[in-house]
């Protein structure tokens, strides 16, 4: 697919109903969620500084971050969005130059958090954290084709703030331009319900938390536009590496390999999910 039908697809996506992006941290796993029917897919920060040996928080450059992208989107036949923090600095002209160069990557999203990359997650005050999701929007628009600018509230998530801080935001994040709107990890479903009676455009829920007891169906019927699931997947994956060598060489035995797929499975999954 061409990078000017992936960008449509990936804005008529958020046009109407609900989908699911799952988050992919190599070649190998955004193939194989291409295979078995992903429509899109996203960067996870934190799943991609898993994969070089680092933490989450501010473990990867811009540079390493749109290199990464580019990686996936070369994988698979479908829209990549990037994952890109804080927008790697402070500024909203900084903002600005992320969307610019997620832009030219070929990105048709990008999803900017309202934090600091700092220990202790802290917000940007206000009135810049408004500032940059405009500066950030303005770029999107400044590219000429579809690109999905994701605008994120993190401090409900990270206990900086309340749901009412959030929803502010969300709603000043609104009337700045932003596409898609996006508050990780709210209490519950009623929480979330209250995000999505605050603010008129599409918004993202992340499949973490106290949301992994709710259904696809169940998302879709509150209003849910978009379904990601963040590092939740290579989260899984790790753990599965922890279980089996704990299994192994602490208590002597390979129980956690019985459920492994078989190698034929997995050459199917990948030639499936390869480009045309």
């Amino acid at each position: 697919m061409r990078l000017d039908q992936r960008h449509q697809a990936f804005h008529d996506l958020h046009q109407a109903g609900c989908f699911v992006i799952p988050n992919p941290w190599d070649r190998g796993s955004a193939r194989m969620m291409a295979a078995l029917g992903a429509k899109a897919l996203a960067t996870s920060s934190a799943a991609h500084a898993f994969t070089l040996g680092r933490p989450d928080l501010g473990g990867v450059s811009r540079d390493e971050a749109l290199a990464h992208a580019q990686d996936l989107l070369a994988a698979t036949d479908l829209p990549v969005s990037g994952d890109f923090e804080n927008g790697f600095g402070d500024s909203p002209d900084a903002v600005a130059e992320t969307v610019r160069l997620a832009g030219e990557a070929g990105l048709s999203g990008i999803s900017v958090e309202d934090t600091q990359m700092i220990p202790g997650n802290a917000p940007y005050a206000f009135d810049l954290a408004v500032e940059r999701i405009r500066a950030g929007a303005a770029a999107a628009r400044a590219l000429g084709r579809p690109l999905i600018f994701c605008a994120r509230a993190d401090g409900v998530m990270h206990g900086t703030y309340d749901l009412a801080e959030g929803i502010r935001r969300l709603q000043a994040f609104e009337r700045a331009g932003a596409d898609l709107l996006y508050l990780p990890v709210p209490p519950g479903r009623a929480e979330l319900a209250q995000v999505l009676a605050s603010v008129t455009k599409p918004v993202n829920a992340l499949a973490a938390g106290p949301l992994k007891r709710l259904t696809v169906a169940d998302l879709a019927t509150m209003g849910v536009r978009r379904i990601s699931t963040g590092s939740q997947i290579a989260r899984l994956t790790h753990a599965a590496i922890r279980d089996a060598t704990v299994a192994m060489l602490d208590h002597g035995h390979f129980d956690p390999l019985a459920g492994t797929a078989s190698g034929e499975d997995i050459d199917a999954l990948l030639l499936k999910g390869t480009p045309k």
